[in-house]
């Protein structure tokens, strides 16, 4: 849960044409005021399998977002109850690299990436990706820069800004596929829209933690639910306004929700 923005790049032509677009990205972004930029990395075949990096790998959060999904066939009764089979495909040749935009937000990773043409999956046998040229979809969640203790909201629209202002810039380059931002802010331009989203869903955030919490209460077991709302400074105040906003239907199903088995972890 969080304000997020999620966009995909995509282009085509040689190794020579995506790593100048990249490479002109990067400009972008050291050109803002970001906490940090990194280097551009170039991975290729086994280095480009998140799978096979420790947990706190450098790269290894860039290389998971690099990943796509492939679906599988499914039966016409699975079909039918909703049920999908997917498999991961990892990009053969990676050209990226990743920002931190500022205290509290997600990294905010960019670049394009080759896959394979064809991948082997144990019971459905070799299937063909589909996936030509070059492409990158992955998100940032800008929400938790709004923590007041890592600046509040001008910390918050610096580092959302900023995620936009090189998307404008991938727009810019022809290598622009789709942006979906929760904020509305890359639809809409507008800063009071924007503040009023983040507000109103931290508001919701807090309401729906403390809805939570208290129909939780001590769970025998030492369970217990966490959000990063709950460290902010002004969370009682945010949960005040989230109860005003919260419709009573639910309230309801978060309730009900809170006791069944579903929060309580498998020991319960």
């Amino acid at each position: 849960m969080g304000l997020t923005i999620h966009y995909q790049l995509a282009t085509t032509g040689d190794e020579a044409r995506a790593r100048e677009l990249v490479h002109r990205l990067r400009q972008a972004a050291l050109d803002l005021p970001f906490q940090h930029v990194g280097e551009i990395v170039e991975l290729r075949g086994d280095q480009c399998d998140w799978r096979d990096r420790p947990k706190y790998d450098p790269h290894r959060w860039l290389l998971i977002q690099a990943r796509t999904d492939l679906a599988l066939p499914v039966t016409p009764a699975e079909r039918r109850q909703g049920v999908r089979r997917e498999m991961d495909v990892v990009p053969s040749y990676v050209i990226a690299f990743t920002t931190e935009p500022g205290d509290g937000c997600e990294q905010a990773n960019f670049g394009l990436c080759r896959y394979p043409t064809e991948v082997s999956h144990p019971e459905c046998g070799t299937r063909k990706t589909k996936l030509s040229g070059w492409s990158w979809r992955s998100f940032c969640k800008t929400h938790y820069a709004s923590d007041p203790r890592c600046g509040g909201l001008p910390n918050f629209l610096r580092c959302h800004l900023g995620v936009v202002a090189i998307l404008d810039e991938a727009q810019r380059l022809d290598c622009l596929a789709k942006v979906s931002d929760e904020g509305e802010f890359w639809e809409t331009r507008s800063l009071e829209r924007l503040t009023k989203e983040i507000g109103e869903q931290s508001a919701m955030l807090a309401s729906v933690f403390g809805v939570l919490k208290d129909a939780l209460g001590h769970p025998p077991n030492g369970s217990d639910i966490e959000a990063p709302i709950a460290a902010y400074p002004n969370f009682e105040r945010l949960e005040a306004e989230g109860e005003r906003l919260m419709p009573e239907q639910l309230k309801a199903m978060l309730k009900v929700l809170a006791k069944s088995d579903l929060l309580r972890g498998e020991d319960s």
